[in-house]
Formats: C-alpha cells, structure tokens, sequence
C-alpha cells in the first residue's frame, strides 16, 4: 500500500453491503477482502447473525463493507430479525454487492433476494462466488441466466476462498463509490469491540464441532473480558445458551471433552485477534426457546 493518499478531490469512500442468499460466502469474501478474521464462518447456513462492518484502505479509496445475514425467507422471530439487520444495510449503503453461490444454488433465496434489490436504486454489483467447484460451461449458463434477472452494473466470478478475480472486484466496486474523505484512519479494520468478536468466534466453533440442531439454538454472551498480568493476558468467562436440557450433554460431550475443544479452538483464534494470551473459561446454560422469545432476543443482541 502507498504511504500516500491522493488529494480529497479524487478520493473515494462509501459503505458496500454484502447481500446474498444463506452460505453464499459473504463472510469468507469479507475476511479474505481484509487480510484477518473478524465474520465468522462456516459450512451451516445463517451463520451470520449480525450486521459485521469491516474497511478496505486502498491508495485512492476507502471501501467499508457490511456483511449481513442470508437473505432468506424467514419463518422464526430470529431470523425474521437477521433479515431485517440484511435489509436494512442494503438501503443505508452506498453500493450493494450481491453474491451468488454457483455450487449451491438456492433458487428460492436468490429469487426472494431479486425481489428485494428490484427495490433499489444504488448501483448493484454481483459476484458469483465458489467458480473453482465448477466447470467453465456451468460458469457461463450462470452469467447468462443473472444478467438476464436483474440489471447489474457488472457481473464478475470469483472464489472468494482462493481470492481469484477479488482484485477486479474490488476496483469495478471502487469506480462506483462516491467521492469524499475517508470515514476511517488509516489503521481502522473493524468497529466492533474485542469482546463481540470473541463471542462470536466461540459461537462458530460451535457450528463447526456440533451436529444438525445445536448450532441454531445456541447464542453466547461475554461475562468477563478483563486484562491481567499488564495486558499479558486477557480473561474471558463466556455463557453458551442452549434451548433445551437434551442439548446440554451434547455440547459438553464425554467427560467435557466436546465443551474443551470448543473452547481450545476459539482461544486459538481470539489470541490472533486480541496477540496475547488468552484464558477462556466457557459455562453452559439453558435459556428455554430464547430463539422464539423476544425478550430473550434482546438479551443475546439479536435486536
């Protein structure tokens, strides 16, 4: 990256919202875009419950992405609620990228997501993300058949794992942003706080070590996020919330052996994030239907 900007009159800034059907890839794309982890990620669909900003610093612009939950067709208060926080950051941002799995496609969701980007009026950028599970044939059926769905500005394949074709996405979503100052300094990733995407992460390792029911009952709550030994160390007491007493045993798994991998995996990536160490001491407790319980959807941050 230069060590300059050029003059405000050329510069560029605006927010981009990451919208697509569930699983899409939205948080893979938005952690390769920044170069560090901070949208959790996972093979299970709405794994992204919240609105997650990240920023892009380039020589000539400044790109601040919102990841958002898929954009699906909801049937519970919580994802009723991940669609509203989806929606709501298409209309306060400046250009919307829209990505679309080719090696999963979801024709419900992805048509429930046409109807919502007909709506708008900002320019629409489409990624058609996972081009490496499929062949050039099947990439070009896929090309054809969007473009003819909705009037994009450009419709640019990618593999948002692999990073391949990031770099034309990035400057065709740069060409769009509206010219301004930076929003940001310069060493600004993220504007969440540590302790968010701590939980956060603790909750991803409970999507990727437990099986079909559990990770979709499961919110989790920071107690404790303190520093100790000089800022040597940072300790974090964390609630994992279940619905149902049947769950409990299946998250603590035999002689705790479940709970302590969650929670060795998640300390792993929180002393990345925070680069020091960590001791994380995980609780389990149950918070009978929370999913369906407004009140209990405010509690967990789901508002």
């Amino acid at each position: 990256m230069a060590d300059h900007k050029k003059s405000a009159n050329d510069f560029r800034s605006g927010f981009i919202t990451i919208a697509g059907a569930p699983n899409a890839g939205k948080s893979t794309l938005l952690n390769h875009l920044l170069g560090e982890k901070i949208s959790i990620t996972s093979k299970k669909p709405q794994t992204t419950r919240n609105r997650i900003l990240g920023v892009v610093h380039r020589q000539s612009s400044q790109l601040i992405f919102l990841d958002t939950p898929g954009v699906h067709n909801p049937r519970d208060p919580l994802n009723v609620k991940m669609v509203d926080e989806a929606i709501t950051a298409i209309g306060d941002s400046d250009i919307i990228l829209a990505i679309a799995d080719v090696s999963k496609p979801l024709p419900d969701s992805e048509a429930f997501l046409v109807k919502k980007l007909k709506k708008q009026k900002k320019p629409i950028i489409l990624a058609l993300n996972k081009i490496d599970l499929i062949k050039k044939n099947q990439l070009l059926e896929f090309i054809n058949k969007w473009s003819k769905a909705f009037p994009f500005k450009a419709v640019i394949p990618i593999s948002a794992k692999h990073g391949t074709q990031v770099e034309e996405l990035l400057n065709s979503m740069e060409n769009l942003l509206p010219l301004g100052p930076p929003y940001f300094p310069e060493e600004t990733l993220t504007d969440i706080p540590e302790r968010f995407i701590a939980a956060e992460m603790i909750r991803e390792k409970v999507f990727r070590l437990t099986g079909q029911e559990i990770p979709y009952s499961t919110a989790v709550t920071i107690d404790n996020f303190s520093e100790e030994k000089n800022g040597e160390l940072i300790r974090i007491d964390a609630t994992i919330h279940l619905e149902r007493d049947s769950q409990k045993g299946i998250i603590i798994g035999k002689k705790g052996s479940k709970l302590k991998k969650i929670g060795e995996d998640a300390r792993k990536d929180i002393e990345r994030l925070v680069g020091t160490r960590v001791f994380l001491k995980l609780f389990v407790r149950i918070q009978k239907n929370w999913s369906r319980d407004t009140k209990a959807l405010r509690k967990f941050g789901y508002s």
